[in-house]
């Protein structure tokens, strides 16, 4: 363990979480950083089978509250990202006046995402008349179409989203899943008859992001955004973030009410029951990449990843013992157990290849396939297969009741894995030492530490807040939505 080092090679998680997290990326073959383009990694297959399990799951609840699939164009005029730009600095400069957006008129001013766009500005040998970009995010695509869609309040509620990919040109530091310049983009957009309306989505964004999370183990953080972190163009924004094994937090989700303000700058209006051509109010949902990025900072070990049951390629791995004269034909044992294991809905791989047992087990280590079945002889007469836990421990499984046991213990490892991730949560989020005020200076009780996130009651004001944040050194993460430090005696 000494230099940072784990047994064969690896890094420490623990002593050197930076230098782990891209080795294991690369190791557990989730995805290939050599691509000639900085920031834009090759999928390998198994990282993208995971990438696809979680769409899956996204999907599904997509599914369950009446979300249709949608897939807009790639490129978008340049004419569009002015309109955005107007809309985002007239709503910045409304905030920073206290006043309402509606009494400011656009005007033309850097904001949005211009700084981050790719540019397309010529086809083949010729300029483009209307310079072109590669998305950042839809807003501007998709609200160019809503109008042609909703016409009455019976087309409302409007509620699509797609699954594709995004472009923004990121000149910090590059890190796989986390921060990229082509990043695998989950986008929700909905319009709604009013603002109580859009606020219940808001509600059920965060319900759906509660049930996603439970699935990957993640326990989060969800909080209201401070004005100055709030999403170009929103009323507010909600982050959710998981918190990692080095005490950061990572917004893998974000939700934003717009209120009327990108219906008002794209003429998105119904015509209400009293025949009155009204604004819509909407918001989105956004998700990326950085959910598998959690997963792979939040549940692995010094060993390699720790795949939560219901995103693994590989659920199960049977590895049946190789050897020159058998009395009995282990193979055939393995994938007969591997076929009764798929019809009941199981992703099974067997490991048929004829190597030392040390480095197969070495291979699904690395990868976090939760469990691996051994199938030797011995377990052939005794009518079991050996159990091995991704996340520690032993047994033998019955034969006869093979399908049941693999579920149960499939549902103990993911029970594990969010205990240890809550655990974690508890240990990092502790309170704030005491702020005291007095004749106009401030002072604190105690310190802060690196590594934790502090949570506080706070109602003061935003300068405040910037008291606070230069005397921790912290960022605000925003108000929570619910309470995080648990009771302590």
């Amino acid at each position: 363990m000494g230099h940072g080092k784990a047994k064969r090679g690896i890094p420490s998680k623990t002593e050197n979480f930076n230098e782990w997290y891209p080795f294991m990326v690369e190791a557990a073959e989730l995805v290939d950083k050599r691509y000639p383009i900085k920031g834009m990694d090759v999928w390998r297959p198994y990282g993208w089978k995971t990438m696809k399990l979680i769409d899956a799951l996204t999907h599904a609840e997509m599914e369950r509250t009446n979300h249709e699939e949608v897939n807009f164009p790639l490129l978008i005029p340049e004419n569009l990202l002015e309109k955005e730009n107007a809309l985002v600095a007239r709503l910045k400069r409304a905030r920073e006046e206290g006043v309402d957006p509606d009494e400011l008129r656009d005007e033309v001013e850097e904001g949005g995402f211009k700084k981050e766009v790719y540019w397309v500005k010529h086809a083949g040998e010729n300029d483009l008349d209307i310079p072109m970009f590669l998305r950042p995010t839809s807003e501007t695509a998709m609200y160019t179409m809503f109008p042609l869609w909703i016409r009455s309040h019976k087309d409302l509620p409007l509620k699509i989203y797609q699954m594709v990919n995004t472009f923004r040109y990121e000149t910090k530091q590059t890190r796989s899943f986390i921060r990229v310049r082509e990043i695998h983009f989950f986008e929700a957009h909905t319009a709604h008859a009013n603002e109580d309306d859009a606020s219940l989505q808001i509600q059920e964004d965060l319900e759906i992001v509660d049930r996603l999370m439970h699935d990957l183990c993640l326990p989060i953080i969800k909080a209201k955004r401070p004005v100055w972190d709030t999403f170009p163009g929103a009323w507010y924004t909600i982050g959710i973030d998981a918190v990692m094994p080095n005490g950061r937090t990572l917004q893998v989700a974000s939700c934003h009410h717009y209120r009327d303000q990108w219906a008002k700058a794209f003429d998105v209006t119904y015509e209400n029951l009293e025949a009155k051509q009204t604004h819509c109010h909407q918001t989105t949902y956004g998700m990326s990449e950085r959910l598998l990025g959690a997963v792979v900072g939040m549940h692995g070990d010094d060993n390699g990843l720790i795949m939560p049951p219901s995103i693994a390629p590989f659920q199960v791995v049977i590895c049946p013992m190789i050897r020159k004269n058998l009395e009995v034909d282990t193979v055939a044992v393995a994938h007969d157990v591997a076929d009764l294991l798929r019809k009941r809905g199981l992703r099974v791989k067997v490991d048929d290849r004829d190597l030392h047992p040390g480095q197969k087990y070495y291979d699904w280590e690395i990868k976090g396939v939760p469990l691996r079945l051994d199938i030797g002889p011995r377990d052939i007469a005794q009518g079991t297969a050996f159990a091995a836990r991704r996340t520690g421990g032993k047994e033998p499984l019955p034969m006869d009741t093979i399908v049941d046991e693999c579920y149960r213990v499939l549902d103990e490892i993911s029970d594990e894995l969010r205990s240890r991730a809550s655990q974690h949560m508890d240990d990092v989020v502790q309170p704030l030492p005491t702020f005291n005020q007095k004749e106009g200076s401030w002072s604190m009780e105690g310190e802060v530490k690196d590594g934790h996130i502090y949570e506080l009651a706070f109602d003061g004001s935003d300068a405040d807040a910037e008291v606070i944040e230069r005397m921790t050194g912290m960022s605000f993460l925003g108000d929570a939505t619910e309470p995080y430090v648990k009771e302590r005696p």
